[in-house]
């Protein structure tokens, strides 16, 4: 039984990543698939070439993404930007949602930018329970300056699924800065913990404080 139970496990090792790393490609490709129905029904290659090749659509996608960036950045683009900007800051929720949506782009993408590129200790959701974190920028002044304290923005993804979670302002003296990348500290939250990552020693301690 021992035996029977370790060439399972080994066999899992290999087909579950396997099989979710399929699904996730196959979703995205069907995800980009459907820019192709924005071509008329003549022109779709069912129609041109009788059959459906998957992943047209990421080409599709890349050619609008840099025609855009090719208008864009020209003279007469920049204006036809501005106009469209200045008509969506005239509908209420929309310009709430656009123009959040479009700084936090900006700084995702900026070669300077610095939102999300360290991974912190917090004490949440409360004291003496430890959580990583990741750095979405520096803290808001005002709240700073009511508090008495340097703030920061932190983000705490949720388990297993990163991609939602938590927005804190913390104390910059209450986080430990984690010698690890990203990456490695999303892998640990989407595991639950079960995988650590390689280099663990936890560094460099940001506010005096370390982690034994």
């Amino acid at each position: 039984m021992p035996a029977l139970r370790r060439y399972l496990v080994a066999g899992l090792l290999v087909w579950v990543p396997l099989g979710v790393t399929v699904l996730v490609i196959k979703f995205l490709i069907d995800l980009m698939d459907r820019t192709l129905l924005l071509l008329p029904q003549a022109y779709r290659p069912e129609s041109l070439l009788g059959f459906r090749i998957p992943g047209l659509g990421i080409v599709l996608t890349a050619i609008i993404v840099l025609g855009t960036g090719i208008v864009v950045v020209n003279l007469f683009g920049h204006k036809l930007i501005s106009i469209w900007e200045r008509l969506l800051a005239r509908i209420p929720l929309v310009r709430s949602i656009y123009s959040g949506v479009k700084q936090v782009v900006e700084t995702m993408l900026s070669s300077d930018g610095k939102s999300f590129s360290k991974v912190v200790l917090i004490e949440y959701p409360r004291r003496e329970l430890w959580t990583l974190a990741l750095v979405s920028g520096e803290g808001w002044r005002t709240a700073g300056d009511r508090i008495g304290e340097d703030m920061v923005s932190v983000f705490v993804p949720t388990t297993p699924n990163p991609t939602s979670g938590f927005f804190l302002m913390v104390p910059r003296k209450d986080t430990i800065e984690l010698d690890i990348s990203v990456d490695d500290g999303l892998k640990m939250i989407i595991s639950a913990g079960v995988l650590l990552p390689e280099k663990r020693d936890p560094a460099r301690p940001a506010g005096g404080k370390s982690v034994s």
